[in-house]
């Protein structure tokens, strides 16, 4: 169901150094074509020099790739493989054959040492491309790299064309999810900012729309009996046309979309409902919905999508696990400490498919309890409610500090197959070391408590992508013999 993200067709084109063998090369190519199956193009032209470059990239073009492995079957023409990357309008990788494919002299391409040279000359040339941590291998080997580069290269695909739509400023109390445009305009990344009157005006102008009756249906379907309020659906469903209704007459120029909208304290009482459940339908399809204008959780939340290729969320760090709970469900049943573990948390946009049985279209207590004086609950009803399903899960934040720098940070864990005995879209998390990750990194480099969660490890892909966009400063959760340069190391 995701429609929201792009689809990656990767070629491949062979460089060969003029003074070594050009079939070395082209059979090269042709093995690793071979070991990678369908879903690669194999460009026809091996490139020797700066006219056969304009002839490869043409023809990767008119296959309609837009991303390229770049092979040096041998040690390759330096000027020549290096202005593929700049001449190619779309991300860019550059790997290597090992030998043992032939004998050592006439079947001896020397890549290894063209890898350092290819290098050089992107630096020179302030290319970006991406380069895997150990980029020389047999045919088997690279074509593995080529099918970890596509979802890299599907984020950083997205990226470039994805336009985020806000609504409202950001809840005087969530300044710390601040949001400089400068970050955004620095990863190819437009922003629309708009005022809650805009939505409000586009939602009353969607009542009556045919299409409601079918999105009920669907609604209904999804949650089951008994697990929504049916005076609601209607109203829900209204909100969900016009959010998709806008994302299609507001992409502008660009392909994708996420939005960032403030969803209290004024929401509910206008709307007459919350919109956390439409939100979470929305995540499902890979159109991040971010609370609290909360653009880079947005933004996060996106590449989580284009990498996973799965439904996302956006969690609050929120809470920590009591003793009680950990002595009694955890300790001796997970290899967790106490300060491992956490508690993530949202009103209810985590999509269903990613939570228990239990979940439910609820109401939102804490609003309840500020805008209905804790009565029977009204318009604050809408949230999507229940444990989250056990998972590998991968913690991860982009951010634009109040500096201007980008910088993000990435750890991964899982959730416990726990009850959280709370309310809420919620679950008990678990990171190692988590305690010195949460004082060294979250707190120490000041990040706001949003998080993005995808569902499973993706740390690995998470960190090409953030590199190849240009982000120094990639924290992760360092294990206990690896002290943070904050850390007093006089602490027992």
């Amino acid at each position: 169901m995701l429609t929201n993200i792009p689809d990656v067709k990767l070629g491949i084109i062979a460089v060969s150094r003029d003074c070594f063998p050009i079939a070395l090369s082209e059979k090269r190519r042709k093995a690793i074509v071979k070991a990678y199956g369908k879903g690669v193009y194999e460009c026809p032209v091996t490139v020797e020099n700066e006219k056969d470059m304009l002839k490869a990239v043409e023809d990767v073009k008119k296959a309609e790739c837009n991303a390229l492995c770049v092979f040096l079957g041998n040690f390759g023409p330096e000027t020549p493989e290096t202005l593929i990357a700049k001449y190619f309008d779309g991300p860019v990788m550059y790997v290597a054959a090992a030998e043992g494919d032939g004998d050592l002299i006439n079947g001896r391409g020397d890549a290894y040492c063209g890898v350092l040279n290819c290098s050089y000359n992107l630096g020179m040339r302030h290319l970006k491309a991406h380069i895997p941590s150990y980029p020389v291998g047999t045919d088997k080997e690279i074509a593995k790299m080529m099918k970890e580069f596509v979802p890299v290269a599907r984020a950083i695909i997205g990226v470039k064309n994805l336009k985020i739509i806000t609504f409202g400023p950001r809840p005087q109390d969530f300044f710390a999810c601040n949001a400089p445009i400068k970050g955004l305009y620095e990863l190819g990344v437009e922003v629309e900012e708009n005022s809650e009157l805009d939505l409000l005006v586009a939602y009353k102008a969607h009542a009556k729309d045919k299409r409601i009756p079918e999105v009920c249906k669907d609604m209904e379907k999804e949650m089951g009996k008994g697990k929504y309020y049916p005076d609601l659906l209607e109203r829900m469903a209204q909100f969900e046309l016009t959010l998709l209704d806008w994302a299609e007459e507001h992409k502008g120029s660009r392909k994708y979309v996420a939005f960032a909208d403030k969803c209290w304290p004024a929401f509910p009482k206008e709307f007459g409902f919350e919109p956390c459940y439409v939100n979470s339908r929305l995540a499902s399809r890979g159109i991040p919905v971010a609370c609290e204008v909360d653009i880079y959780g947005a933004l996060s939340e996106y590449i989580g999508a284009c990498i996973s290729g799965d439904a996302i969320t956006l969690l609050d760090i929120n809470n920590s696990v009591p003793a009680s709970l950990y002595n009694k469900k955890i300790k001796g049943n997970y290899k967790y400490k106490l300060t491992d573990t956490f508690m993530g948390f949202h009103c209810g946009n985590t999509p269903s498919c990613k939570m228990c049985k239990n979940r439910a279209v609820k109401y939102q207590l804490i609003q309840n309890r500020l805008l209905e004086n804790g009565g029977t609950p009204d318009f604050t009803r809408g949230t999507l409610e229940g444990d989250i399903a056990p998972s590998k899960i991968t913690f991860y934040r982009l951010q634009c500090d109040s500096e201007g720098q980008l910088r993000s940070y990435i750890a991964q864990g899982e959730v416990l197959n726990v009850p959280t005995g709370s309310f809420g879209g919620i679950g008990v998390f678990a990171i190692p070391e988590m305690g010195r990750f949460y004082r060294h990194v979250l707190i120490e480099k000041r990040y706001p408590h949003h998080g993005a969660v995808a569902f499973g490890h993706y740390g690995k892909a998470l960190h090409d992508v953030f590199r190849y966009l240009g982000v120094q400063d990639i924290a992760y959760n360092q294990p206990a013999n690896l002290p943070y340069p904050t850390e007093n190391p006089f602490e027992k």
